[in-house]
């Protein structure tokens, strides 16, 4: 005997206003958590470790699925772009960090002092292209498990 199909959750913008809030606080829970988890790892181990971009687009899109966001193009996007936010941002916060240490400044301090030419430019220095291709897959898997 075949169960009945369950309807999906309805999106967050037909829902009401405390679960369109719990869906999006868990967005940004899902992508600032991760950019912590990750910046915290790679100072410890003293290494990019680019491989947490598809562990980090992996949790994204459970945290998507627990706020309820409807199955589709809408949530997949919404992986893709949580995922490239937690790259940008764990890569701005590295670089920071590390302009920081050397300059004795505290990591808040070198966060918004630090210019996007010389984010990009630490960047890619910073990543070989193993790393760049551990992010680009980190990508597609955001957008394969989020929709």
């Amino acid at each position: 005997m075949i169960a009945p199909a369950q309807p999906a959750p309805a999106a967050p913008e037909s829902r009401s206003l405390a679960s369109r809030s719990l869906a999006w606080s868990l967005f940004l829970l899902g992508t600032l958590g991760f950019v912590a988890v990750w910046l915290l790892l790679s100072l410890y181990s003293g290494r990019q470790n680019s491989w947490m971009t598809v562990i980090g687009a992996l949790d994204l899109a459970w945290m998507l699925r627990l706020g309820g966001w409807r199955p589709g193009r809408h949530r997949a996007l919404l992986g893709v772009f949580g995922t490239v936010a937690i790259v940008v941002m764990y890569s701005w916060s590295i670089a920071a960090t590390q302009i920081g240490l050397s300059l004795g400044v505290g990591m808040l301090d070198s966060l918004f002092k630090l210019g996007p030419h010389h984010a990009w430019l630490l960047t890619q220095l910073a990543n070989s292209p193993t790393d760049w291709v551990w992010m680009t897959a980190g990508v597609v898997v955001a957008a394969v498990a989020s929709r």
